[in-house]
């Protein structure tokens, strides 16, 4: 199949997507936002929140949402790549896997505690499963690591996953630094991706 058919069926699938069009109708940036919807209507995950960092947030969706049904928090969104101004969110143009990166997110912060950790983060896919799946495994333990850093006692976390290699060891992980892991596979995750989110509710070390 050509290039061409590839990319025209990929066009027809988008727009016809029920999340892209809700995406539109409620002035959202992305479809992903529903992900971050369905997990926060199921667990709760931003009742209360008083500091959340979107990490890898553009094109800006679920800081968006964070906004809407947490409009009195503070939300620092950081990504390496741009992202158009969304009011009442801060946003560092950083990649927080580089110390640079990490050293501009803990200056921003300035000693504040950041009660919700969230990352959508993925690499760019390459099509060769072992590579995509070592890469956003690793995505996901530098924000688990970076819950070291930031994140208080009794806070919580939402990382992107992939099912294969690496998972079990980083559920583990996981479970041994929070009081409850939850694996979840939102509606608006499509089908025929690999992807999966861990909750990890109540930071304890």
């Amino acid at each position: 199949m050509s290039k061409r058919s590839d990319t025209r069926r990929w066009l027809d699938r988008h727009r016809n997507d029920p999340y892209v069009r809700a995406a539109q109708a409620d002035n959202y940036r992305s479809r992903a936002v529903y992900k971050l919807a369905e997990v926060d209507e199921r667990d709760g995950l931003l009742a209360g929140k008083r500091c959340i960092v979107d990490l890898g947030a553009a094109p800006g969706g679920w800081s968006q949402y964070c906004r809407r049904v947490r409009p009195s928090a503070r939300v620092l969104a950081l990504d390496r790549l741009s992202m158009a101004a969304i009011e009442g969110v801060e946003f560092l143009e950083a990649d927080f896997a580089e110390q640079p990166g990490l050293d501009a997110l803990l200056a921003a912060l300035d000693g504040q505690g950041v009660d919700l950790v969230l990352s959508d983060m993925a690499p760019n896919l390459s099509g060769i499963k072992v590579s995509d799946q070592a890469g956003v495994m690793q995505l996901a333990e530098l924000a688990l690591d970076l819950c070291g850093q930031v994140l208080e006692r009794g806070g919580d976390l939402l990382i992107k996953v992939f099912q294969g290699e690496g998972f079990d060891a980083l559920l583990a992980d996981m479970r041994a630094r929070f009081d409850r892991v939850a694996v979840r596979k939102p509606k608006a995750s499509r089908d025929a991706s690999r992807e999966m989110y861990l909750v990890g509710r109540g930071w304890r070390t």
